[in-house]
């Protein structure tokens, strides 16, 4: 190498060191403007955006069971992401949902802590309540024979009407109904 290339490379480092200060401390974090509007196929998510909880039904001497999830704009408008967690991170997932060009529909991904996935589709069947339809792929203990779910969430003002039934071992159970609420508690994983 040249005296004069590795003084140059000598001088870039340097600025660039001095520019970039990386330490062991420091982490790359995702920025979230929100500046971007949503897609149009998205807008009616607008109103579900920030935090929710709901707090289930018990089964007799066991803990409450309570969920916070978080609805954002991701991916400059053309995503929504949930992100929810149950415990405190005993159970929890995280949902992609997106416009389909192809299919010409809404889509998303449900990725869980758990053994596994889903994959499905979804409707808005008028500005404020969509109906949600899921194929679940993987099998685990939360899963147990659930091979589809239906779920239809209603927003009504600050709060959401959540209900879901499952394709469990071949017979579609009865609906679950759960009400959430504005919150600004945090999404908590292990």
């Amino acid at each position: 190498m040249s005296k004069k290339l590795l003084a140059n490379v000598f001088l870039l480092s340097t600025l660039l060191g001095s520019v970039c200060d990386v330490t062991a401390d420091s982490k790359t974090e995702i920025v979230r403007k929100n500046t971007a509007a949503f897609a149009p196929q998205l807008q009616k998510f607008d109103s579900y955006l920030g935090g929710w909880t709901a707090t289930f039904p018990a089964q007799p001497g066991q803990p409450p069971v309570i969920d916070v999830t978080l609805f954002e704009k991701v991916l400059n408008g053309k995503a929504l992401k949930t992100t929810h967690s149950i415990n405190e991170g005993v159970y929890g997932g995280e949902s992609y949902i997106f416009w389909n060009n192809k299919t010409n529909r809404l889509e998303f991904h449900y990725f869980t802590t758990a053994d596994f996935f889903t994959t499905g589709w979804l409707e808005f069947v008028s500005d404020n309540e969509f109906v949600a339809y899921e194929d679940v792929t993987g099998e685990g203990v939360v899963s147990q024979g659930i091979t589809k779910v239906k779920s239809s969430s209603k927003l009504l003002g600050d709060k959401m009407e959540v209900s879901t039934s499952y394709l469990k071992n071949g017979e579609w159970t009865k609906p679950e109904t759960r009400t959430y609420q504005r919150t600004t508690r945090d999404v908590i994983f292990n």
